[in-house]
């Protein structure tokens, strides 16, 4: 674990944090308008590991951030909150220089960027055991991909665009044939939104499955299995040799992987009069999927290993 202290004065601005893996979609706007959830959990920080992007601020999330004191000033052009566009924005109460960016206005995610150049990671003891993989992808674990309105979880289009964009990346070209279920009703949509592939040779489609502890593969291996995402240290779990992993938050996964839809007894006739529902079937998403194609531009962009071209159009 680190605490993050000022270089100036030593004054600890954190306190102790255990490093994950960056967010492909950190940074990256969302809708119009729409209210952000936090980025980072509680207790965790990032930073952006890709050398060719050049000195990146570690984010972390707002309620980590001690020994700081917000700027107050006119945030000019902002709708809803603090875009971060003047720069630095918080301060170290030890000696007033400035130390990060705090932001949280619509559309951006709400989150607090140290800047590298004003801070430094200071060893705070080792960090927590990593949970092991039935841990991580327990049922109990899962996280619905709609929200109790019935609407998809902002959290779930950014995580399943990246998915898709490792779908789309393992299959180079060729069509995607995705297995019957809870897998084919997440992503077909998605698909179903991406420019027709170029014209060429046919070529055979790659079948695709869920893979993971609790969901062997079928009998008959896929060419690509959709796995869990270790939430820590953002290692896939491993398939079979000869099958090629494609990673989803475990907690998304979770939820497809062990969605169960059936009925618990034969639906027959109609309720008798004054009986009511005690539990209604579960809440449907009321569109078919977001594809979020900022993300999915960005992560086919770190998997080809060229520029980040997120903020061009599509």
């Amino acid at each position: 674990m680190e605490v993050f202290e000022c270089r100036a004065c030593g004054t600890a601005l954190t306190g102790p944090l255990t490093r994950v893996p960056y967010p492909v979609y950190a940074g990256l706007p969302f809708g119009n308008g729409v209210a952000m959830p936090v980025l980072m959990d509680p207790g965790t920080y990032a930073v952006d590991g890709d050398p060719a992007r050049g000195p990146r601020p570690t984010v972390i999330a707002p309620g980590d951030a001690h020994g700081t004191a917000l700027v107050q000033r006119r945030e000019l052009g902002a709708c809803c909150g603090i875009d971060g566009r003047y720069g630095p924005n918080v301060t170290c109460a030890g000696c007033g220089r400035k130390v990060a960016t705090r932001i949280d206005d619509c559309s951006l995610w709400q989150a607090t960027w140290l800047e590298p150049s004003a801070v430094r990671p200071v060893p705070a003891g080792p960090d927590a055991p990593i949970a092991d993989w039935h841990t991580v992808t327990d049922r109990w674990c899962a996280t619905d991909p709609s929200d109790g309105d019935g609407n998809r979880s902002i959290r779930w289009d950014v995580e399943a665009a990246v998915t898709l964009a490792h779908l789309v990346h393992a299959a180079d070209g060729a069509p995607l044939d995705l297995a019957t279920g809870p897998l084919a009703q997440a992503f077909r949509p998605l698909l179903a939104q991406l420019p027709p592939p170029a014209a060429g040779p046919a070529r055979p489609a790659l079948r695709a499955a869920l893979a993971g502890p609790g969901r062997p593969l079928p009998h008959r291996l896929p060419d690509l299995a959709v796995v869990p995402r270790h939430p820590r240290t953002g290692e896939c779990w491993p398939p079979p040799p000869g099958v090629a992993a494609v990673p989803l938050a475990a907690e998304f996964w979770a939820a497809l992987a062990f969605r169960d839809e059936r009925e618990l007894a034969p639906a027959t006739g109609g309720l008798p009069p004054g009986v009511e529902r005690d539990d209604p079937l579960p809440p449907h998403p009321r569109y078919p999927g977001y594809l979020d194609r900022r993300v999915l531009r960005a992560a086919l962009d770190r998997l080809n290993g060229v520029a980040d071209t997120a903020d061009e159009p599509w």
